[in-house]
């Protein structure tokens, strides 16, 4: 469980109501028809943006938030290679058979088996570079729906917020009728700006950072398992590794600025 998210749901929820509290308008937070409009609106928006084999990962990815993918470290990463590329090197590629079922890892579990059966590294390297691409697609996507919600949210806010005001021009002799038109303008405006900045917004960001960390991880293997193919001793496919980590985390800290 992903104790950062569950924290974050507190203290940003707990603000938000301690603020309505006591401003004595908490009342107002809850409104069917605002709620309706906003986050039935950006469903629908999202639904005609997006095809349904992207729409249907949505569970998966909110089930993310709360109980995260187990994604080693890199430094366990190159430690596995390294291990693996002492045996290669001790008992040559084939004493790796055994080993295959025993990783937990697919990616690399794959690409060992792809050495072992003698497949030219031009042609492992392609496999796993595709691999990797589609990876990088698949997460784009689902990035790109919450994307698209956190867009759509704060519009369908104002467009409540519109409706709201026209109702209130239209009863504007109804001091009562007009009081509920107000709240649904008001309401809407909340529920556009909440929904986009504390739902789906963190959503995109949380997971294009474990997308970027699952990435990383796959590069790392295919460097590694380039390197065993080349025939490097353990110390020079650990040095290289290393440099190739340093070197993606650069590249990481540039992007990010």
């Amino acid at each position: 469980m992903d104790l950062m998210t569950i924290l974050g749901l507190i203290i940003g929820g707990g603000a938000v109501y301690l603020t309505m509290y006591e401003g004595k308008i908490l009342h107002l937070l809850y409104n069917p028809i605002a709620a309706v409009l906003v986050f039935g609106g950006t469903i629908g928006a999202a639904m005609i943006s997006h095809p349904w084999k992207v729409i249907r990962q949505t569970h998966h990815a909110l089930r993310l938030m709360v109980f995260p993918p187990k994604i080693e470290s890199p430094i366990e990463i190159i430690n596995t290679i390294v291990s693996i590329t002492e045996k290669a090197k001790r008992n040559g590629i084939e004493s790796l058979q055994n080993d295959v079922h025993t990783i937990e890892n697919k990616f690399l579990a794959n690409a060992i088996h792809m050495m072992i059966g003698g497949y030219e590294k031009e042609l492992i390297e392609e496999n796993l570079d595709r691999e990797i691409t589609y990876l990088r697609i698949r997460h784009q996507k689902l990035g790109g729906l919450f994307r698209t919600m956190a867009t759509m949210a704060p519009i369908f806010g104002l467009l409540g917020t519109l409706v709201g005001v026209v109702q209130v021009l239209k009863n504007i002799q109804d001091p009562k009728a007009m009081g509920a038109s107000m709240a649904i303008a008001v309401t809407t405006t909340f529920y556009g700006i909440f929904g986009a900045n504390f739902l789906f917004l963190p959503v995109t960001i949380k997971l294009n950072e474990y997308s970027q960390d699952e990435v990383l991880n796959k590069e790392l293997i295919t460097e590694g398992v380039m390197s065993i193919m080349e025939g490097d001793v353990p110390t020079v496919v650990s040095k290289k590794l290393e440099t190739f980590l340093s070197m993606r985390l650069r590249e990481a800290e540039l992007q990010k600025k």
